[in-house]
């Protein structure tokens, strides 16, 4: 399986500095954060208009989500690429070079997963969902920005995009490219911003369109 969505972040792309400086605290998750950042996922995306639909049942979303990306969160631990503001108002979770977002006994046992938290037809969809984004993700070794969120009470600061500016900083002093996909178009140029450029886009069942994004590594000379 390849990645979800990047996209759900700060809605108001004016940084509040105060927010900002706060930064000084981002840090590698523990498994400790493990229910905080599910929390922060789940209401992120609960209107995603990818990741949202995808558990069409609203009444039910919120619970089958959370479970969904606490697999994904949890897997994800196994690397020290997730990283969390102070009380865990902004999570970005990164797969390094190299790297895949479940084990392959998570993997093995993903259908299953799915048909168990969704029934089968939703299972399906995200099924075909996930083979295209796995079609897409290019094979050049990068970093690649898994989900990048921010709790619903703590939007409208400039915390997800001042978070991932922190994260891509480190990933300048590595010399490496990164890759996002992002379901929500009012955020492209928010990651054009930071020097991503779009790569490609696909079509998921629906006619959704997702656009996919590079950032090539940082140049010194």
């Amino acid at each position: 399986m390849q990645g979800k969505d990047s996209s759900q972040i700060d809605r108001d792309e004016q940084v509040d500095l105060e927010m900002v400086n706060s930064l000084s605290s981002v840090r590698v998750a523990s498994l400790s954060d493990l229910d905080g950042i599910v929390e922060t996922l789940t209401l992120a995306f609960f209107d995603d208009p990818l990741w949202g639909p995808v558990f069409p049942d609203v009444t039910r979303r919120a619970q089958q989500a959370a479970l969904f990306w606490r697999l994904l969160s949890a897997s994800a631990g196994r690397y020290p690429w997730t990283f969390v503001t102070e009380h865990i108002e902004s999570v970005a979770i990164w797969i390094p070079p190299g790297g895949v977002e479940l084990t392959s006994e998570e993997e093995a046992a993903f259908e299953e997963f799915l048909v168990e938290i969704a029934g089968r037809k939703d299972a399906d969809n995200i099924i075909a969902i996930n083979e295209l984004f796995a079609e897409s993700h290019p094979i050049e070794p990068h970093y690649y920005l898994s989900l990048l969120a921010t709790h619903n009470q703590h939007r409208g600061h400039g915390m997800g995009m001042a978070l991932l500016r922190e994260n891509l900083a480190r990933i300048d002093e590595l010399g490496a490219c990164a890759y996002l996909e992002s379901t929500n178009p009012a955020n492209n140029e928010r990651y054009k911003s930071v020097g991503f450029s779009v790569h490609g886009s696909f079509i998921v069942p629906s006619g959704h369109v997702v656009t996919t994004m590079w950032r090539p590594a940082k140049s010194y000379s």
